[in-house]
């Protein structure tokens, strides 16, 4: 009687049960431990959907399709499986007939019967089909016919056997549920080599099956797997990028559907917001490369730091290397080798080295080269700074970045710079080290190299005795005013991020033992990719909980000189996963700013124009005023701006330049669209201005021009054609980085230099509003006769004899004949022959480097 008593209570207990089934939805759920996320399997993203949905952990999770609810096994209360429906209520069942323990594999089939697997060969048979006599009764156990190391195991829909992969062998198991019998199918290609826990799998309905590894939460696809007989070929590749967990199962309706990307139509087929090749479930199909065999960038040009306040010092590090053509070169870096004491416990009192956190011959490199960027020092809160690029033949593979700072964590995270530069956060999710789960990041940067980049820090404790790990989206949640020793992680290979993350966090361990971890969730809402462009962010939202609005916040600076300015809206997602959203900004040059829907983690993101600057290098320089000014004037469509003005005022014997960088971090532009470089301006006698390409090592061989400034601002137009280097080549401007004004000091003598410039530009058109000459006297040529049949004169005067050019442009701006000449001081005229020059309008300009000449319009008849 007490047996019976005991049975009718756990069997019928109730945890507020509502008969609310899944039937079949096309998410994806991931059980980790008693909280339960929702997975999309064409994105990999997930979101929290319910959390402490029962006392015990839940196990051996499985949709059920005789009754549309997920069924699971309990940790406690004892020999207890769970009905959970949509709501996320449940109602437990108590079977006698189980073990105590070791219950973590399970689905169930179409008729509704549970099978349930621990360790071992043996597993239990329950019946769940509502309709059966036998409802929620053990029914059976059984034996496999082999011991398999598997987690979970699903039934494909297709054929109705169970299908498993076993972790460290990655093997394909097919399971006849009816007698046990295990038939291998052989190892799975896109596994091989891998030793990861596949704790959740999931199938479709057309039979793909989708394998989940616990450590780095990819998610991998093996297609068709009733078709396999375990010696004909098998199709695999990676699907996407999802969380990660220590203790996971999965659960998912397999008759529904999987959207599949078609990886070369143009078209973002399965709604991730990826086209063809930018989706990982493309990698190496359809033209598209192989995920990971893309070089990874350089440590070298890493480590700037997330935010406004340190925007001119890293603007000048960034010109510095522009004028000195430094360029890392990884074929004369000195290598790292490893020692006798790598790995090893030091005494108290020996100092620790940045070098003692970097892992060697963890990931089959062929090399690690040293590529520490040591001018972070001085301009970011780093007191030292060590990198390096892990090589395979002359590619860098990885990269890890190592900063000591002393008075909070180092400022740059490389997920949130990145974005301004024009790379794209494909997704983020978590990756487990330790048993603890750390945020990953998949960027795409923008040459389309894909990298993952994990990012941690590692705090003294207790007297300097342990170490405290803390890894956060957001640089905030860090604790502030002590020591950190940071990590910027980032490789081409998610296998090979884990494995160099578990060897730093055991490298840490080995100096100082970690006692405590305190890490984040990632953000799901989040910026993908974003763009500033003529007083408005354009950004793409990605919103793996469908949130219906996203407060923003940030505070923008409208030019470099400025302060900040707080602003806050609100942004309408409407539910949808991918929103491309206008923000009014208005004119600025940079701007941070944090998204959340309050209810996970923000995302944080800094977001720049290219800086202006100056260079007052020369020890007789002295800057007496800078200031940026935004624009009054509105820029053409057509035309490339060049935002913001500026008003420079220096003493010097010697030279002041200033700047402009076309983006952020001095990357190049391709401007082959456009013909010109025009602006404004006014000063004190000549500037020389470079349009500095990327491709050009040496400074003195970069490209240049020249204008006669006076006191009145006037119009400038400078054709392509006219800046010339002294390598006598053809300018190409397909890699423009920077442009430089430098004004120089006559005879060497001390004297006060000044220019203001304003609404620069690259256009297509030639202007016809040319400079006034000193004396304010507009000097305009004149052609005779005009039209012309087969020549005419180009009449003009000067005030000196000098050789000047007459440039010849068709309607479309392009140069078409330039004629030296010889001009003497007073009137001139350049004879021009027609030639094989066709009917239509010209302009003709005469390019002499002590007069600036309006342009003659030239009819051809």
């Amino acid at each position: 009687m007490k047996k019976l008593l005991l049975l009718l209570i756990f069997g019928y207990t109730t945890v507020q049960a509502q008969d609310i089934p899944f039937n079949c939805d096309f998410n994806a759920y991931l059980f980790q431990y008693n909280d339960v996320y929702a997975v999309d399997l064409a994105s990999g993203n997930s979101y929290t959907v319910a959390t402490d949905v029962t006392e015990g952990n839940i196990n051996a999770t499985a949709y059920n399709p005789a009754d549309g609810f997920i069924w699971g096994s309990l940790t406690s209360p004892d020999k207890t499986i769970v009905r959970i429906g949509k709501d996320f209520k449940t109602k437990t069942f108590y079977i006698d007939e189980l073990p105590s323990t070791n219950r973590y594999v399970g689905d169930v089939s179409a008729k509704g019967i549970y099978y349930l697997k621990g360790g071992g060969k043996t597993y239990y048979k329950i019946d769940l089909n509502p309709e059966s006599d036998s409802y929620s009764k053990y029914l059976s156990t059984a034996d496999l016919s082999q011991n398999i190391s598997v987690h979970d195991w699903a039934f494909n829909a297709v054929d109705g056997f169970l299908y498993t992969v076993e972790r460290k062998t990655n093997i394909l198991f097919r399971i006849n549920p009816e007698n046990g019998t295990v038939l291998s199918l052989g190892i799975v290609p896109i596994l091989s080599n891998l030793d990861y826990t596949y704790g959740a799998v999931y199938f479709d309905a057309s039979g793909r099956f989708y394998v989940s590894a616990n450590q780095t939460g990819t998610i991998y696809v093996i297609q068709n797997v009733q078709d396999l007989t375990g010696t004909n070929s098998m199709e695999s590749n990676l699907f996407a990028f999802g969380p990660s967990s220590s203790q996971n199962d999965g659960a998912r309706c397999p008759t529904a559907p999987v959207l599949q990307e078609i990886c070369d139509n143009g078209i973002d087929d399965d709604g991730d917001g990826l086209i063809d090749c930018e989706d990982p479930s493309c990698s190496g199909y359809a033209g598209c490369p192989v995920i990971e065999t893309t070089s990874s960038s350089s440590a070298n040009a890493g480590g700037l730091e997330s935010n406004n306040r340190l925007s001119e010092q890293i603007s000048k590090r960034n010109f510095n290397r522009t004028k000195t053509s430094y360029k890392f070169d990884q074929t004369t870096a000195k290598p790292l080798m490893k020692s006798n004491t790598y790995g090893r416990a030091t005494s108290g009192k020996a100092t620790i080295q940045l070098s003692d956190f970097v892992p060697l011959e963890i990931i089959n490199e062929d090399s690690v080269i040293e590529s520490s960027p040591k001018d972070l020092i001085g301009i970011t809160n780093a007191t030292e700074v060590y990198s390096v690029d892990y090589m395979r033949g002359s590619q860098a593979i990885a990269s890890i970045l190592v900063l000591e700072t002393e008075k909070g964590v180092y400022e740059h995270t490389k997920y949130i710079c990145d974005r301004l530069l024009g790379a794209e956060l494909v997704s983020v999710s978590t990756i487990e080290i330790k048993e603890q789960q750390f945020i990953k990041a998949l960027i795409k940067n923008i040459d389309g190299s894909l990298e993952f980049v994990l990012s941690l820090s590692a705090k003294p404790t207790n007297n300097n005795t342990n170490f405290g790990i803390e890894s956060h989206w957001n640089i905030d949640k860090y604790e502030n005013n002590v020591k950190f020793y940071n990590f910027q992680i980032w490789s081409n290979s998610l296998d090979d991020l884990i494995h160099l993350g578990e060897e730093v966090v055991t490298l840490l361990d080995i100096k100082k033992p970690v006692t405590s971890y305190n890490n984040s969730t990632p953000p799901t809402v989040f910026v993908k990719k974003g763009k500033y462009f003529n007083g408005k962010l354009n950004l793409q939202i990605v919103n793996t909980n469908r949130s219906t609005s996203v407060a923003f916040d940030g505070g923008l600076r409208m030019t470099e000189t400025d302060g900040v300015e707080n602003v806050s809206s609100t942004i309408d997602l409407n539910g949808n996963y991918i929103s491309n959203v206008e923000v009014d900004a208005g004119s600025l040059f940079d701007i941070g700013f944090r998204i959340g829907d309050g209810i996970a983690t923000p995302d944080d993101l800094f977001m720049s124009d290219g800086p202006w600057g100056y260079d007052d290098a020369a020890p007789s320089t002295t800057v007496t005023n800078y200031t940026v000014d935004t624009n009054e004037n509105t820029f053409n469509d057509n035309d490339y701006a060049v935002e913001r003005n500026i008003n420079l005022q220096a003493t010097t014997s010697e030279y002041i330049a200033t700047y402009r960088a076309l983006t952020p971090k001095f990357n190049p532009i391709d401007l082959t669209a456009y013909n010109s470089f025009n602006f404004q301006a006014k000063g004190t006698g000549t500037m020389i201005i470079r349009l500095v390409k990327e491709s050009i090592g040496a400074w003195e061989m970069q490209y240049k021009s020249t204008v006669n400034l006076t006191e009145t601002l006037s119009d400038y137009s400078i054709h392509f054609s006219e800046f010339e280097s002294s390598n006598g080549e053809p300018f190409e401007v397909n890699d423009i980085t920077t442009i430089v004004f430098t004004m120089l000091a006559e005879n060497g003598e001390k004297t006060i230099k000044e220019m203001t410039l304003e609404q620069l530009r690259f256009t297509t058109a030639v202007s016809l509003s040319i400079a006034n000459v000193e004396n304010n006297a507009l000097l305009s040529p004149i052609a005779v006769p005009n039209p012309m049949i087969t020549s005419t004169n180009i009449h003009f005067t000067t005030q000196q004899a000098e050789t000047v050019t007459l440039l010849v442009y068709n309607q479309l701006g392009a140069l078409v004949k330039q004629i030296p000449f010889e001009a003497v001081a007073g009137k001139n005229a350049i004879l021009l022959n027609r030639n094989n020059l066709s009917t239509g309008l010209y302009f003709c300009k005469v390019k002499s480097n002590h007069a600036q000449y309006e342009i003659t319009k030239l009819l051809m008849e």
